[in-house]
């Protein structure tokens, strides 16, 4: 698969986007926002310096979910009252895309799901219970979160961003979803936590003392 190839239109430097699926990709060099247009890359914003992380996942971290390998292409990070998370946009080996939630060494993998009749964020509230893919599933936490950032590759465009509000719900049967309100739409993304260990992780980001 041939690799989409152009240059920053900040500065010049060549990007090279991993996935022809990317809309979305941050400059390494001075840290432009840049989007894909059909013909050249548009510089769209400028990404502050991200806080310090103490996550082991980085871009290009590997691992395996459902006997599928996958790689990290992007992060968009978040902050809220008890702290911060990130989710790592994963492109699995069949093409598919995925969430990796990093929140607290909790995690999940979750993905897109198409559907319709979501329900605005004024209108959901804890306890509430709502049926997806023949699985029940129960709001137990609704939370207003702060954008911070976003590096690497994403699927779509994310970089104007404020306060964003996340709905989250989980089954009797270990399974969670998201209701993501961070755009007009409401989205929802349904997965299940997952072990550290059993991703099977590699190319961690190294910390001293390790």
């Amino acid at each position: 698969m041939t690799q989409p190839v152009s240059n920053c239109p900040n500065c010049g430097a060549k990007i090279v986007f991993q996935w022809s699926s990317s809309v979305q990709t941050v400059c390494p060099y001075c840290k432009s926002i840049l989007v894909r247009t059909d013909v050249d890359l548009k510089k769209v914003g400028q990404v502050a310096d991200l806080p310090p992380d103490s996550s082991p996942i980085q871009l290009n971290t590997e691992g395996i979910y459902r006997n599928k390998a996958f790689v990290v292409g992007g992060r968009i990070l978040y902050e809220y009252d008890q702290g911060g998370w990130n989710e790592w946009h994963i492109t699995m080996n069949d093409g598919t895309s995925a969430w990796l939630s990093d929140a607290q060494n909790e995690y999940a993998i979750s993905f897109a799901a198409n559907t319709t009749g979501l329900p605005a964020a004024a209108q959901v509230q804890v306890g509430q219970q709502f049926m997806w893919n023949n699985q029940r599933y129960t709001l137990t936490v609704i939370t207003p979160a702060h954008y911070r950032g976003v590096e690497g590759e994403l699927p779509f465009q994310y970089w104007d961003k404020t306060d964003v509000t996340f709905a989250d719900l989980r089954s009797e049967t270990g399974k969670f979803a998201t209701l993501d309100y961070s755009d007009e739409q409401p989205a929802l993304y349904l997965g299940e936590f997952v072990e550290f260990d059993d991703l099977k992780l590699k190319n961690l980001r190294g910390f001293e003392g390790w």
